[in-house]
């Protein structure tokens, strides 16, 4: 490539790299920008991922020859699933960090129907990936990863970040207000009715920051409040099939400061599927994986490791 060709593309990019800057100071900078500052200190590259305006595409993917190599490199497959009322972008911080190490990496698109219904769309995901595996689950996506097994042998591990871990017969909505020191309900927008009968469930805009992460110093959070998927009032009111952590080994992580399950809740899950590990971060909410993501990548990686 000659000079000829290098200046516009340098000219472009230094315009890029201006009007991100100006997104970033409305917006509140991106959490894997944050994430980036500290990579130096952890032998990690930050310039092995790409960070763009917050409401865009943010990673490139690992390839097929990448997520090849890493396996036989003996790296699992990190399949990650999130919960209510996000999208599979709250993962972004984590999922940088688990590409620049190595990891082959996929970020389900939770479709938030149903437990089994989600549990069966996660499981023909799991299925068609070669290797060992670890499955990692937010919030409602813990339901999810719990009933997605099915007896897969590559799945290796559960990881469970602020979410919930179901026996046989309960459902999210009773396991969150088992103990005190929830306030998801008065948070909620009111219901959409669906054609055929249902209804979707979404949070309020302007108390999205302050009941899923409001640890988070950024305005980013506004961004994540406009791109919200609801979750039907169904799927949190479904009984859970009989739960994978009976068999398979599983790591909780969760913050203190969480009011969507509370910590109470938390704790209870952990000890009783028999946690390997359970870190509890001070002063963290319930996107814990949006302001902590080295924390639970720390978690996820000694979860792929063990064993």
């Amino acid at each position: 490539m000659n000079l000829k060709t290098l200046r516009p593309l340098a000219a472009a990019f230094v315009l890029a790299s201006l009007v991100h800057s100006a997104f970033a100071a409305t917006l509140g900078e991106h959490p894997a920008v944050i994430v980036a500052r500290t990579w130096s200190s952890r032998g990690i590259d930050p310039n092995t991922f790409i960070v763009g305006h917050p409401a865009s595409p943010r990673f490139l993917a690992a390839s097929p020859s990448e997520n090849d190599k890493a396996t036989r490199n003996g790296k699992p497959t990190i399949v990650l699933v999130h919960g209510a009322f996000s999208e599979s972008s709250s993962w972004d911080g984590v999922v940088g960090e688990l590409l620049a190490l190595g990891y082959p990496v996929v970020a389900a698109a939770n479709p938030l129907r149903g437990v089994k219904n989600d549990a069966d769309y996660v499981a023909s995901i799991v299925r068609d990936i070669k290797g060992p595996i670890v499955l990692v689950g937010h919030s409602y996506g813990g339901n999810v990863i719990t009933n997605a097994v099915n007896g897969n042998r590559n799945v290796k591990a559960l990881v469970y970040v602020a979410a919930f871990a179901p026996d046989e017969g309960e459902t999210a909505a009773e396991l969150s207000l088992r103990y005190p020191g929830g306030s998801l309900a008065p948070s909620l927008a009111p219901p959409v009715a669906l054609p055929g009968g249902g209804k979707d469930l979404y949070l309020q805009q302007d108390k999205f920051g302050t009941q899923f992460d409001e640890d988070v110093a950024s305005k980013y959070t506004r961004v994540m409040a406009a791109t919200q998927r609801p979750i039907t009032e169904a799927a949190l009111n479904e009984p859970s099939g009989v739960p994978a952590w009976k068999t398979t080994p599983s790591w909780f992580i969760y913050g203190d400061r969480d009011t969507t399950i509370p910590e109470p809740a938390l704790a209870f899950m952990a000890e009783r599927a028999g946690s390997q590990e359970t870190v509890v971060v001070k002063g963290a909410a319930h996107f814990v994986m949006v302001s902590r993501p080295d924390a639970v990548v720390d978690l996820i990686r000694r979860a792929a490791s063990a064993g």
